[in-house]
């Protein structure tokens, strides 16, 4: 990995599943660090709190305090340098209700829209030049929708038409939106990663059994997953690409979650979904060409080095 010269980033909801893996992530390739969120932030490893980067505690829904968050100095040592802080160099939003029934429909919605508006708002007004925020696979309607839903095809692509039911997709859904509004608004670069289903580094071990021996129950994710360290390396990427407007990414890792190649076993397990496009031989069904070709996302943690069925 090759050291680059690091940006000042404010991240929020960096406390969360995947937000624990994708700061140390960040941080080892050089960036500086503020967490905003309403919990401390632990170890990767869920032992302690992580000492390398200082949480504010913010409430996203107000936006005074997210105006306030983004021009604050990172930790106590910014005192010594004789001036107020001026906003990041990057802003990336991943704090929400990370699904629905955690609250009530309309609190996920409301929380998940309001402190989007205001993270991008906030620093499209203090000249940001660089958002990223968490979208979701949900997006595609099949995750959290009510019934056995078929996708409308495979490979699942950005351009796709999407119609999500649930409050929780349509909340990432506004989200993207607000995204598109502001960049043509401000000029600046607004990525929205369409995350797909995480797995920290322990997960592999407890929860594939069931993820690759039982593939029936994966249909709602797309057979798809994204390895929490490898979704730190795409935001780096996206920190490193400039000048693309507005833009969506499928945040997942390359292969299918399944030992069957991903044609034979679409063929099996979905025989009335259209294909749209040659696929590669395990090419995940939410696939992420696009953050491949236009990012260069190399993946690192694929899930057969962790799990053999």
């Amino acid at each position: 990995m090759t050291l680059q010269q690091g940006k000042r980033i404010v991240f929020t909801g960096g406390s969360g599943k995947a937000g624990r893996h994708v700061l140390p992530e960040l941080l080892k390739r050089g960036h500086k660090i503020l967490n905003l969120d309403l919990a401390p932030l632990p170890n990767p490893d869920g032992n302690g709190l992580n000492p390398d980067i200082f949480t504010l505690k913010t409430d996203l829904t107000d936006s005074g305090q997210v105006f306030n968050a983004l021009t604050s100095h990172f930790n106590f040592d910014g005192f010594d340098e004789g001036k107020p802080p001026g906003p990041p160099d990057v802003v990336i939003h991943f704090a929400a209700h990370a699904r629905v029934m955690l609250v009530p429909d309309n609190e996920c919605y409301k929380a998940n829209v309001v402190s989007t508006y205001n993270v991008i708002e906030a620093a499209s007004k203090l000249g940001v030049q660089k958002i990223i925020i968490a979208s979701s696979e949900t997006v595609y309607g099949v995750c959290f929708g009510e019934g056995d839903i078929e996708y409308e095809h495979f490979p699942l692509s950005e351009d796709d038409d999407v119609n999500p039911m649930d409050s929780y997709a349509i909340s990432k859904l506004c989200g993207e939106r607000v995204a598109r509004g502001f960049a043509r608004r401000f000029g600046n670069d607004i990525y929205a990663l369409r995350i797909g289903n995480v797995v920290e580094p322990h997960e592999y071990a407890r929860d594939f059994t069931r993820h690759v021996g039982q593939p029936e129950t994966r249909k709602r994710n797309a057979w798809s997953y994204i390895d929490a360290r490898d979704l730190g390396q795409m935001c780096d990427l996206c920190i490193q690409r400039d000048g693309l407007g507005f833009q969506v990414f499928n945040a997942t890792n390359d292969t299918i979650t399944t030992v069957e190649p991903t044609m034979t076993f679409l063929e099996k397990t979905a025989p009335g979904i259209g294909i749209i496009r040659e696929m590669g031989k395990y090419e995940a069904p939410l696939s992420n060409k696009k953050i491949r070709d236009v990012l260069g996302f190399k993946e690192e943690h694929n899930w057969r080095l962790y799990y053999s069925p």
